[in-house]
């Protein structure tokens, strides 16, 4: 607590239920004393009126009313806001809007970073901004007390997609229908969101285009089938029981959740490290681009709307980079001396061909198939 002068005017500083406030008093240095003394004793005795501006309103109660009426009818993410409120949930449910205040985020932060990555720590501080953002607009508080909370350092991104290995293991070991989405995801890169709300409106066989009618960018977006997607589709098409594509026997829609908790129990069983579902996505692109596609391609398959995005996923493997710089120094040949090239490296096509996006029609037997171009047995 003290006073200061900013311009020609004297200002008070002090501290209510863990929020700083300022007010300006005036010209005089003796009045601010005089009235930060006195919000000193009203502080203390409970009868400072600041607090009548802040409903009180527990945090529990407005997630509920903020889901309701402004993150379903307005955000198209919002279900990462619902998983985001589990969390945020059991430290906040039992306070009021008005007693959170800074020290308590970053206790929440410090707890969160011990159990979970700092980018899902940043996502549901984000999640947490917004709510009192909203609960402003609506005038249910005065101030955002997660504003001045800082975000962890990221990295801009993951470099992790599936080797040939990988895919083929994937692929043979994971039961249906999952394997069925596996399949979808590597062949086309779709979101887990978008292929698990597929209808079979969005559908034609006779064109072999999927069409995404929601997407993360909110633009429409046509998806080519290969054979491989075609192929599965048109089997499970044969026996309908929902206007969903990937459904329960009872025709519901399969939950992102148990294609998360499914994925993970394969991925884990399969000793794959370090692997979401998200880089199947991931894993298309890059191949993709081992491959020789052209990035502005490649970024019209996954529906980014700007290139940066794309580029993102334009890294090479290790082996792939190796066997560039091999080549390079072969066919420069004509400007090393002896002594420095004194063997010529045999000529290597710099791709291997993984072909995974003629993925992976995998029967039930156990006969031979193919998975991104590699046969099981």
């Amino acid at each position: 607590m003290g006073v200061y002068k900013r311009g020609g005017n004297w200002w008070i500083d002090y501290y209510f239920q863990g929020r700083r406030k300022r007010e300006k008093v005036g010209p005089s240095k003796t009045q601010a004393k005089i009235v930060l003394q006195k919000r000193k004793i009203e502080i203390a005795e409970g009868k400072f009126l600041d607090v009548k501006r802040e409903e009180k309103v527990k945090f529990e109660n407005f997630a509920k009313t903020y889901l309701e009426n402004y993150s379903k009818p307005n955000k198209k993410s919002w279900g990462r806001d619902v998983a985001s409120l589990k969390n945020l949930l059991t430290f906040f449910k039992d306070k009021y809007l008005y007693e959170i205040n800074p020290l308590d985020i970053e206790s929440y932060k410090r707890l969160r970073k011990e159990r979970v990555s700092p980018a899902t720590v940043n996502r549901e501080i984000a999640c947490l901004k917004t709510i009192f953002n909203v609960a402003i607009r609506w005038k249910i508080v005065s101030e955002n007390p997660a504003r001045e909370v800082k975000l962890f350092p990221e990295k801009n991104y993951r470099i992790r997609y599936l080797e040939k290995n990988e895919i083929r293991n994937l692929c043979f070991s994971s039961p249906e229908p999952l394997r069925t989405v596996i399949i979808v995801a590597l062949n086309t890169g779709m979101r887990q969101g978008e292929i698990i709300n597929l209808r079979w409106q969005d559908v034609d066989f006779e064109r072999r285009i999927i069409y995404l009618l929601e997407t993360k960018s909110g633009e429409k977006r046509e998806v080519p089938m290969n054979q491989a997607v075609y192929n599965v589709l048109l089997e499970i098409r044969r026996q309908p029981n929902s206007p969903y594509i990937f459904s329960t026997k009872e025709g519901k829609r399969y939950s992102q959740s148990w294609v998360q908790h499914t994925f993970h129990k394969i991925i884990k069983k399969l000793g794959i490290k370090d692997f979401r579902f998200h880089d199947l996505r991931h894993t298309f692109a890059s191949q993709l681009v081992m491959m020789g596609i052209d990035i502005k391609t490649v970024q019209e398959l996954l529906g980014h709307k700007k290139i940066d995005m794309t580029l993102r996923y334009a890294h090479l493997s290790p082996d792939f980079k190796k066997k560039a710089v091999d080549i390079f120094y072969d066919r420069m040949d004509t400007i090393w001396t002896p002594e420095q090239k004194k063997e010529k490296l045999p000529k290597e096509e710099l791709s291997e061909n993984i072909d995974v996006v003629k993925v992976l029609e995998l029967e039930r037997s156990h006969s031979p198939v193919e998975c991104g171009g590699l046969l099981i047995h």
